[in-house]
């Protein structure tokens, strides 16, 4: 949550993200055609970490269903009930919502009726054949 979106911030988000999830396998990471999407470091790091990069289509706003559910989400679920007197105060609450509330505890239609958490945990099992 930073005032631009650079791709510093971009990869720095990533890096958490990869640090964090500690995947072995070849993961998907989906973008728009943003400048920080596109540039030689973006690309690098990819290749450094096994991941592919797919990008959405100039126009095509089902690309990105995924993601734009979710932001909506976010939106309608914490953002607009709630005023923020700091930068900081928004960025500790919207990460408690995702991390307390939207992917241990929402369930999701498209998920069969689980969250996000529980959803990749069964992915997860079957993949691995357990």
């Amino acid at each position: 949550m930073q005032s631009r979106q650079t791709t510093d911030v971009v990869l720095q988000a990533l890096l958490m993200a990869v640090w964090r999830r500690k995947q072995n396998s070849r993961v998907l990471i989906h973008s728009d055609q943003g400048s920080q999407f596109t540039s030689m470091d973006w690309a690098s790091f990819l290749r450094a970490h096994n991941l592919e990069h797919s990008m959405s289509r100039r126009g095509n706003r089902h690309d990105n269903a995924v993601a734009e559910s979710f932001f909506n989400l976010l939106k309608r679920e914490r953002i607009l009930r709630r005023t923020y007197k700091t930068r900081v105060e928004a960025r500790q609450d919207v990460l408690g919502y995702i991390e307390m509330f939207y992917n241990p505890k929402r369930k999701h239609v498209r998920n069969g009726m689980l969250s996000p958490v529980e959803n990749e945990r069964q992915q997860t099992m079957r993949t691995e054949g357990v």
